[in-house]
């Protein structure tokens, strides 16, 4: 029997049979289709036949209040990880505002997050849950479809949580919450402030949701490595203001329950400046940070490195866990080329003269540095290489 990772003792999801969150079918859910599709047709149709310039910034304004104190602040780093400790009433105010994001209700947000971090936590699990599908594909399963588990695994939220007369109220009525402001928006702008306030707004809290998550699981730096786990989490910069520091996930998946995200110089994290605002108010205390938490043996810190650790070009750059060891490398591609291990990179790349080769290609245009026996042997290969390399990706995108 497979041996559960000493993080996952403690967590909401329960199971006995670990393949549980590997074996279902994605079928095509028609509620949540309609609310995507239909908040996106209006926001785009609606939006752009009545937009001025103060429905755009009241657009601004809302989605950066909803994403800020709701999204990340109330449903992710307090309902979900209970990073830190707040009076009751502000709870109750950051989670309805999170409820406004539009993407589901208190409860059913905890259970989307719950088996999804489980399932990416074990050494496999269902694509719908790790985002493995090619892009627009993995699209449609996330905003139009829903994932049915052959045998669906038991999610314990605390009675805290599930028995809460208003959580349960706002999980009954989530769709419904948006309407008190949408008909205030009326009120206020006319139809313009409708689109814009409230569909357009809900359009980018949803589809953002999926679009960051997508990269935030396939593509982006790395500093920490979980041995085991089906999926890493990828750090996306220059995103971290629009995602209030969401976008530090490879920092999240190493530490989940730390109420900061971006913990390196440079990673800003706005959702950590309002706490720290709050808690200078003592509003907030018992704040949670990566000292706080248990150790965790499967974690695994990777070498930090930027751009400018870059050799110059020609070189080749090799994942930490390359199938090849940089000795082999060394070997083969000769003294010409410089080696650069990346913990952010998961394929072997050729740099050389403005252009990057993946793969076995690269390998051959490198070894063809060499020498011209060198060279001759690897335009043989070549062929062969640039083959396999186009099976190799046909067969990822099934």
């Amino acid at each position: 029997m497979q041996e559960l990772p000493a993080s996952l003792a403690g967590h909401r999801v329960r199971t006995s049979r670990l393949q549980s969150v590997r074996v279902g079918e994605v079928r095509y859910a028609p509620a949540k289709s309609i609310w995507f599709l239909g908040m996106s047709g209006a926001a785009v149709a609606g939006g752009l036949a009545t937009a001025t310039f103060d429905a755009v910034l009241l657009f601004l304004a809302a989605t950066t209040c909803v994403l800020l104190l709701g999204h990340s602040l109330g449903s992710h780093r307090k309902l979900i990880h209970d990073s830190y400790q707040c009076p009751k009433w502000l709870e109750y105010f950051l989670v309805y505002c999170g409820v406004q994001v539009g993407l589901a209700g208190p409860l059913g947000l905890m259970r989307q997050h719950e088996l999804r971090d489980y399932a990416q936590r074990l050494p496999d699990c269902h694509d719908y849950l790790r985002h493995g599908k090619p892009f627009w594909l993995d699209a449609w399963w996330q905003l139009n479809c829903e994932l049915r588990l052959a045998h669906p695994p038991s999610i314990a939220i605390e009675p805290r949580v599930a028995e809460d007369r208003f959580y349960r109220f706002l999980e009954r009525t989530w769709m419904l919450q948006q309407l008190p402001w949408a008909l205030a928006f009326f009120l206020w702008g006319g139809w313009a402030y409708v689109f814009w306030g409230t569909c357009a707004r809900v359009t980018a809290g949803v589809f953002g949701h999926w679009l960051i998550g997508y990269f935030a699981h396939n593509q982006g730096e790395m500093r920490y490595r979980v041995d085991g786990a089906a999926v890493q989490g990828r750090n996306i910069r220059f995103t971290s203001l629009i995602t209030m520091g969401e976008c530090w996930h490879n920092n999240h998946h190493a530490f989940p329950g730390s109420a900061r995200l971006g913990l390196h110089p440079g990673e800003w994290d706005p959702g950590w400046w309002v706490l720290m605002l709050l808690r200078r108010a003592s509003l907030v205390w018992d704040v949670r940070l990566p000292r706080d938490l248990p150790a965790r043996p499967e974690l695994e810190a990777l070498r930090a490195c930027s751009s400018r650790d870059r050799p110059r070009e020609p070189f080749i750059e090799a994942p930490v866990a390359a199938a090849l060891s940089l000795r082999i490398l060394r070997a083969l591609t000769g003294t010409r080329i410089a080696l650069w291990q990346n913990p952010d990179t998961t394929r072997l790349r050729l740099h050389m003269n403005g252009t990057i080769v993946r793969g076995l290609p690269a390998l051959c245009l490198a070894l063809g540095q060499r020498s011209g026996g060198a060279r001759m042997l690897a335009l043989c290969m070549l062929p062969i290489a640039c083959a396999f390399e186009k099976t190799r990706t046909a067969l990822e995108m099934e």
